[in-house]
């Protein structure tokens, strides 16, 4: 929900606001994203929606729109800690952009981070750019030395 509210208002709803909030986008039926599992345990997740549903991106500076196509956005991901480092992220990426086509997505965009040093964890909730890359995105932009706007563009 961080992406589609305002800060202040993501703020106020922290918890279990939050919780009610995406639940009610989920039962309207509006996209949201996709889930990893391995059996019948899920262990990942990448939300993948309309860039217009993601509020914040509207306001930032580093992230604005790189032309006037509509595009989807891929906000964040989380994979379990026990799962990490195993290429869930790139499935979700693969999984997410076919999600997007099934809905109409002519463009699927992420803002991944491009860094030489690892991070923790908490720190790389967007994604990092070599996950995008192995999944077919290309750079289309880049306003910050760590934060590409990365596209992948689908073929009819």
């Amino acid at each position: 929900m961080a992406w589609r509210l305002r800060n202040s208002e993501f703020q106020e709803k922290k918890g279990l606001g939050n919780k009610h909030g995406l639940r009610a986008i989920v039962e309207a039926g509006m996209p949201t994203g996709v889930l990893a599992y391995i059996g019948k345990i899920p262990v990942g997740w990448c939300a993948v929606a309309p860039r217009k549903d993601y509020v914040r991106l509207g306001g930032s500076r580093v992230l604005s729109p790189v032309d006037d196509r509509l595009v989807w956005s891929v906000s964040c991901f989380y994979v379990a800690r026990e799962r990490r480092r195993m290429g869930i992220s790139v499935c979700l990426l693969v999984a997410g952009v076919q999600y997007a086509r099934r809905l109409g997505a002519k463009i699927v965009e992420g803002y991944p981070l491009d860094i030489s040093k690892p991070q923790p964890d908490v720190f790389v909730w967007t994604g990092l750019a070599s996950a995008f890359h192995r999944a077919g995105f290309q750079e289309v932009a880049r306003r910050s030395a760590t934060r590409p706007i990365m596209r992948c563009e689908l073929r009819k």
